[in-house]
């Protein structure tokens, strides 16, 4: 690799200055608003990603105020504050200056360093080298110094501890069935953002804007030659950076995610309980095995606000062919939905972007242009998908989205189900010679795979949103990239059914969170694996309850299926659980609007709302529902109580059950006996509660009392 040399000051403005470099290239470095600069790699041919579908300040889908469907331009800069700096140029440095952030750039050897409004050192590029790129593989890299107290959060859904430093990450998605939920990379996300706490106490924020896959070494790597250092290296990609900077780590994390357009304000009944699991619709009687699931929910008072059909509706045998229905098994399905409707539950079917090769829609599909293909030769990439070969569909060919709207009109939403689940996108398609037909200005796939799933999405959600005019729309997608959380919900994927998972799901989970998703849950009792033993599923069952997604998954070699009835001898407690989710509505509904207007994530670690509490730094277990609630769930076999950390700043934390007080800023143990999930509410904090109706999935309940222990 090649290090970057600067040449001359090529032009200033109001708000930017440009570098040139050696190579016939050049580095903007621009503010953007008071706490936000972008800085940018433009090589001398050019950009390699020119248009952008992250970067959408101003975007409010539901009111149909969205970026282009081929994209923005890189260089756009409207929908941005713009202020003007104080520029101050010295011998070998230049300054830029807003209100609230510095940059120093040296030109004896291009490096940033990074300060606050008070001087306060955030962040710099590594001092003997910070920028490279590769001629012969395309890769570009940036390095920046490292310090041990560092701490650095984000990358999407990432296993393991929530503090990311030492370890060595990619951003590339893959389909992870039965991933280790602790050190298991990548999932199946692309998510190129790095939330960090500097020494000094600033927090601050780099998105790198790009689609190419990025390893991201945060302290892995040692090199004698260097301090201590960090680096991410783009895959043949552009170096195009956005560094944020905040009092805490809520100010950053919402100006990201204003960055990258904001969070979908879904519907109501989407935050109710939901059923899914493969072996239901895989059986050969499915049917007949959904009436009789209708049937036992109702009788055994279990509140269901949606069902999630998995996509054995499509199969024959282990094959899968979206938007087709297979009525040996499913003879009358809009009876069947009907009955679904009828018992309260909505409808959510899944749908894959992959048509194997003897789909009957692929020979239609292959003549008008419609699946990724080889660049030199216009033919489909072929790859391997559920138990044979495909092609994927292409979301960035106009008619390709068409087709797939058209498909989901008839196929699905006219069955009387009400949402597409996209599914399996992740586009894993590594031949180099792989290519979409990008709007007409062709993409290369190791560019664009992250691309799909996001343009996949918002091509369910506008049919969507055209079928039903007067309901708010709601989606649920596995892959993703920045920008996905316009349209869609998500999840950790695939795991499987440990009482390691149920542990580290949970960090996963608020890693997403920290990241910008904030409409994320998991397979509640473990989708992959042995079946769960009755204490496992309850005490998954209360973790998740107060989750924003709460859907119980799952796939069993033996076709046994996850279902809160399961095992007798905790139903009880397992159906508490979930009424319990439904108690809170009200409360619950208000995180998903702060989420939607005010940028915050419905749960958070207790760092976020705790960042001058020391202690909440320290790997645990427990995670704040908003504001005003500390879980502890029990994640431990045959655990009857919880040692737990309530954090100092409230006059006290109490049992969110008894009123039970407890002194804030030290450990506790509590007792957690099977019937109970440890809940505690902040003093000066109060929940509203529902009225609930026994059995009943209801989601706008009246508030008939609210929870407050001061």
């Amino acid at each position: 690799m090649k290090k970057w040399e600067l040449g001359s000051l090529i032009s200033q403005s109001a708000q930017a200055v440009e570098l040139g470099l050696h190579d016939g290239g050049a580095v903007t470095v621009q503010a953007l608003q008071q706490s936000m600069f972008r800085v940018s790699y433009r090589p001398k041919q050019g950009y390699r990603e020119p248009r952008t579908w992250a970067i959408a300040p101003k975007a409010s889908v539901a009111h149909g105020q969205d970026i282009p469907w081929e994209g923005r331009q890189r260089g756009d800069i409207s929908d941005f504050e713009l202020p003007a700096v104080q520029f101050k140029r010295e011998d070998v440095s230049i300054r830029l200056s807003t209100e609230k952030l510095t940059v120093d750039i040296s030109t004896d050897g291009l490096r940033l360093r990074w300060s606050d409004a008070q001087g306060a050192a955030i962040a710099s590029d590594r001092a003997t080298s910070a920028y490279f790129s590769s001629e012969r593989t395309g890769a570009v890299r940036h390095y920046l110094q490292r310090e041990r107290s560092e701490r650095y959060y984000g990358l999407g859904d990432k296993t393991g501890p929530l503090d990311l430093h030492g370890r060595r990450l990619r951003t590339l998605a893959l389909d992870s069935l039965g991933y280790d939920p602790q050190r298991g990379d990548p999932l199946y996300k692309h998510w190129p953002f790095v939330l960090a706490r500097a020494a000094s106490g600033v927090w601050y924020g780099i998105y790198y804007d790009t689609l190419a896959a990025c390893t991201f070494d945060l302290g892995c790597e040692h090199d004698n030659y260097h301090d201590l250092y960090r680096y991410v290296e783009i895959d043949d990609g552009d170096l195009d950076y956005y560094f944020m900077v905040g009092s805490s780590p809520a100010d950053v994390i919402a100006q990201f995610v204003r960055l990258i357009g904001g969070t979908h304000l879904p519907p109501r009944w989407s935050l109710g309980y939901a059923q899914t699991a493969m072996g239901l619709a895989d059986a050969p009687d499915a049917q007949q095995q959904l009436n009789s699931f209708i049937d036992r929910a109702v009788a055994e008072g279990v509140p269901v606000s949606s069902f999630h059909y998995g996509s054995g509706y499509s199969s024959r045998g282990k094959r899968r062919y979206v938007f087709t229905w297979n009525h040996a098994k499913f003879p009358d399905p809009k009876a069947l939905n009907a009955k679904f409707q009828a018992a309260g539950m909505r409808l959510v079917a899944n749908v894959k972007p992959c048509l194997l090769d003897d789909h009957p829609a692929y020979q239609e599909v292959h003549q008008f242009g419609g699946f990724i293909h080889d660049a030199q030769t216009s033919e489909p990439i072929m790859e391997q998908f559920w138990d044979g070969v495909g092609a994927h569909l292409d979301f960035s060919n106009p008619a390709t989205v068409a087709w797939w709207q058209k498909g989901l009109q008839s196929q699905v939403l006219d069955y009387g189900i009400d949402v597409g689940w996209n599914d399996n996108n992740e586009y894993a398609v590594m031949d180099d010679a792989a290519a979409s037909h990008g709007f007409g200005q062709s993409l290369a796939m190791h560019r664009a795979r992250p691309l799909h799933p996001m343009l996949m999405t918002r091509a369910t959600f506008e049919v969507q949103a055209r079928h039903a005019p007067s309901e708010p729309v709601y989606t649920v997608s596995r892959g993703g990239t920045p920008g996905i959380q316009r349209y869609a919900q998500t999840w950790t994927g695939d795991n499987t059914t440990s009482w390691d998972t149920l542990r580290w799901n949970i960090r996963t989970g608020l890693q997403m969170s920290l990241s910008g998703m904030f409409n994320i849950g998991h397979d509640v009792g473990g989708f992959a694996g042995p079946v769960p033993e009755p204490e496992l599923l309850l005490r998954w069952v209360q973790a998740c309850c107060l989750n924003p997604r709460m859907v119980m998954n799952s796939w069993k070699a033996d076709g046994t299926v996850n279902l809160p009835w399961m095992h007798a001898s905790v139903k009880k407690e397992v159906i508490a659980a979930i009424n319990m989710r439904y108690q809170i509505m009200p409360y619950i509904w208000s995180l998903f609007e702060r989420a939607h207007t005010l940028h915050e994530p419905v749960i958070r670690p207790t760092f976020y709302c705790f960042p001058d509490d020391a202690r909440c730094f320290e790997d645990c277990d427990d995670f704040m529902l908003g504001d005003a609630l500390l879980v502890a769930p029990v994640v431990q076999a045959g655990a009857l109580s919880r040692r737990v950390y309530l954090p100092q700043g409230p006059k006290a934390w109490f049992d969110f059950e008894s009123g039970e007080r407890y002194a804030a800023g030290e450990w506790h143990t509590v007792a957690a006996p099977l019937s109970k999930l440890p809940l505690f509410l902040r003093s000066g904090f109060g929940v509203d509660l529902a009225q609930r109706s026994a059995g009943i999935a209801r989601h706008d309940d009246p508030v008939t009392a609210t929870r407050r222990f001061d």
